[in-house]
C-alpha cells in the first residue's frame, strides 16, 4: 500500500505541476477577455436561460441539463475539498478558488457550447462531450479521431475507476463521524444505491438530480447562512484573513504562497470542473435552440458551485474558527485530521470532518464540540448533505463514463461494456469506501489532471466554432429574436445535428 502511495504521489507531482495550475488560469483570463467578460455583462441572462427549456424524447431541458451538470460538480469538493485547500493553503486558498470560478466559468462556457455544437442524435439520445467535439472539430480528422479515442479512453477510467473512490470515501468517513457505522457496510449500501439509479439511465439521472440538488444545495446555504448572521461580527474578519493571506500579507500564511496557488486552484477545479470536460457531457443532452443557451447556463453552474456553495463551507469554517486552530499553548488544536481536545485526541476521518466541526461549534451550547465523544447537529447534517451531494456527482460520473463508452462503441459491444461499466464504477465506490482518504483522493487528482490537461488544449485548438456561437447568440438577442442557431451561416462545419435540425425546421410551414 505504501509503494501505491507513493506511486500516486509521483504522479499526482507530474500532473499537476505549475504548468497545469497556470494553464487553466491562462485559459479563463484569455477566453474572458475575448468574450468581454460575458461573466459579469450576461448574469441576468444566465439566470433566466436556467429556468427556461423544453425536453424532448432524444432531450432533456435545460434546467436538468443544469441539475446533472451540477451533481457532478456539487460534491464532496465542496465540503471535504475546501476544508482540505484551507488546511494546506490557509484562507487564501478561497480567493484562488474565487478566482479560478470566475476565470473557469468562462472555460466552461467553451466547452459546453462546443458540446452542444457537435453532438449526436443517437438512437434517440443526445450525446455529445469532448470526444465529439474533438473528432469533429480537428482539421486533420486522423488525429481527430486518436486524440478523441484518448479522451475517451481517460474520461471512462477517470471517471469509472478513480473518481468514485473520492465521493464514497468522504461519505463514509463522515456517515462513521456522525454515526458509528462500518466504511463496509457504507460502501455495500452506496453500491447498491448507486446501481439501482445508473440502470435507470439519463432520464432517472436527471429526474433524481433536478429534486435532489436544488433541495440540498439551498438547505446546507441556508445553514451557512444561520452561522454567519450568528457570527456577523467576525465577517470583515474573515475577509480580511482571505484577502491578506491570499497575496502573502499574513505573516502567518505569508511563507505558503505557492501553495495556496497550487491547492486553490487544484480544489477548485475538482469542485466546479471548469475546463475539465466532464459539462459538457450533461450541457450537449440538453434540448436547445442555440447551443450558446446551455453554454451560458454551465458558466452559471460553476457560479453556484463555488462562489455558494463552496463559500458557505469556507465562510462556515473560517467564521467558526475551525481551521489550524491554536490554543492558549500556542499548539494547533485542529491539525491534519486530528482533533486535539484537552480531554484526548478525537481522531478525524477525512476532511470533511471540519466541517462538521464548524457547525458543532456554531450550534453548541458551550465546549461540548471539543469533548472527545460529542457528536452534535454538524456531525449528522454534513453527513447526510455530503450523502446527497456526493451520491448525485456518483450518478454524473457515471452518465459522463457511459457517454464515452457510447461514442467509442456506436454499432457494436455497447452493451457488455455499459454493463462491465457499471460492475466497474460501483466496485469503484465500495472500495472507495474502505480506502484510506489519502489514497482515494490521491487518485481522484490524477482523474481530474489528467482529463484538465487533454480538454482544455482541445478547447484552445477548438474555440473558434464556441466564440462564433456566443456572438452569433448576442447579435440575434440585440435584434430581438429568440436566437436559432444555423451552423451552415457561420461557416461551422461537421455540425452535423445542427445541419439537419435546422433545415427540418425551416421547412415547416
Amino acid at each position: 500500500m505504501e509503494n501505491f502511495e507513493a506511486f500516486v504521489n509521483a504522479a499526482n507531482a507530474i500532473i499537476w505541476s505549475d504548468a497545469l495550475i497556470y494553464l487553466l488560469l491562462a485559459t479563463g483570463i484569455y477566453f474572458s477577455f475575448r468574450m468581454r467578460f460575458f461573466q459579469v455583462r450576461l448574469v441576468k441572462e444566465m439566470v433566466k436561460l436556467m429556468l427556461q427549456g423544453e425536453k424532448s424524447a432524444a432531450g432533456i431541458s435545460s434546467f436538468q441539463a443544469l441539475a446533472v451538470s451540477l451533481s457532478g460538480r456539487v460534491g464532496t469538493g465542496n465540503i471535504a475539498g475546501v476544508a482540505t485547500a484551507i488546511f494546506i493553503g490557509g484562507p487564501g486558498a478561497v480567493f484562488w478558488m474565487w478566482a479560478v470560478a470566475f476565470l473557469g466559468s468562462s472555460s466552461a462556457f467553451i466547452e459546453s457550447t462546443l458540446g452542444q455544437i457537435f453532438k449526436k442524435n443517437e438512437h434517440g439520445q443526445y450525446r455529445g462531450g469532448p470526444a465529439f467535439y474533438i473528432e469533429k472539430g480537428l482539421k486533420n480528422k486522423k488525429i481527430g479521431k486518436i486524440y478523441a479515442i484518448v479522451f475517451a479512453l481517460s474520461t471512462i477510467m477517470a471517471c469509472g475507476l478513480l473518481l468514485p473512490g473520492v465521493q464514497s470515501n468522504s461519505i463514509a468517513a463522515a456517515v462513521k463521524s456522525a454515526f458509528g457505522i462500518n466504511y463496509m457496510y457504507t460502501g455495500i449500501v452506496l453500491a447498491v444505491l448507486l446501481g439501482l439509479i445508473i440502470f435507470g439511465g439519463i432520464k432517472v439521472i436527471a429526474n433524481v438530480a433536478q429534486f435532489v440538488v436544488p433541495f440540498m444545495a439551498i438547505a446546507y446555504i441556508l445553514v451557512a447562512v444561520v452561522i454567519l448572521v450568528m457570527n456577523y461580527e467576525k465577517i470583515p474578519e474573515v475577509f480580511s484573513l482571505i484577502f491578506s493571506s491570499a497575496f502573502g500579507a499574513n505573516a502567518t500564511f505569508g511563507g505558503i504562497i505557492g501553495a495556496m496557488i497550487s491547492i486553490g486552484v487544484k480544489r477548485g477545479v475538482y469542485s466546479n470542473e471548469a475546463g475539465q470536460g466532464t459539462g459538457p457531457h450533461p450541457a450537449a443532452a440538453a434540448e436547445v435552440s442555440h447551443p450558446a443557451k446551455q453554454g451560458l447556463v454551465q458558466a452559471f453552474s460553476v457560479y453556484i458551485d463555488t462562489l455558494f456553495v463552496c463559500s458557505a463551507t469556507a465562510f462556515m469554517i473560517l467564521v467558526t474558527g475551525m481551521y489550524n486552530v491554536k490554543g492558549p499553548d500556542g499548539n494547533l488544536i485542529v491539525d491534519n485530521g486530528v482533533y486535539y481536545t484537552q480531554e484526548g485526541v478525537k481522531h478525524f476521518d477525512g476532511s470533511p470532518t471540519y466541517t462538521q466541526a464548524a457547525i458543532d461549534k456554531a450550534f453548541s451550547s458551550g465546549q461540548e464540540s471539543f469533548h472527545e465523544n460529542y457528536i452534535g447537529t454538524g456531525s449528522y447534517f454534513v453527513a447526510i448533505a455530503l450523502f446527497f451531494f456526493a451520491f448525485t456527482t456518483l450518478m454524473a460520473y457515471y452518465y459522463i463514463a457511459e457517454t464515452n463508452v457510447a461514442y467509442l462503441t456506436p454499432n457494436r459491444g455497447g452493451p457488455l461494456l455499459m454493463l462491465l461499466l457499471k460492475i466497474g464504477i460501483m466496485a469503484a465506490v465500495y472500495f472507495g469506501c474502505v480506502r484510506t482518504a489519502t489514497v482515494a483522493w490521491g487518485l481522484g487528482d490524477m482523474g481530474v489532471g489528467i482529463m484538465a490537461w487533454l480538454n482544455v488544449i482541445a478547447i484552445l485548438i477548438l474555440q473558434k466554432p464556441a466564440l462564433a456561437a456566443m456572438k452569433d447568440y448576442e447579435k440575434q438577442k440585440k435584434a430581438g429574436t429568440d436566437p436559432v442557431f444555423d451552423p451552415v451561416a457561420l461557416g461551422i462545419k461537421d455540425a452535423d445535428f445542427w445541419e439537419f435540425e435546422f433545415k427540418k425546421e425551416k421547412q415547416k410551414p
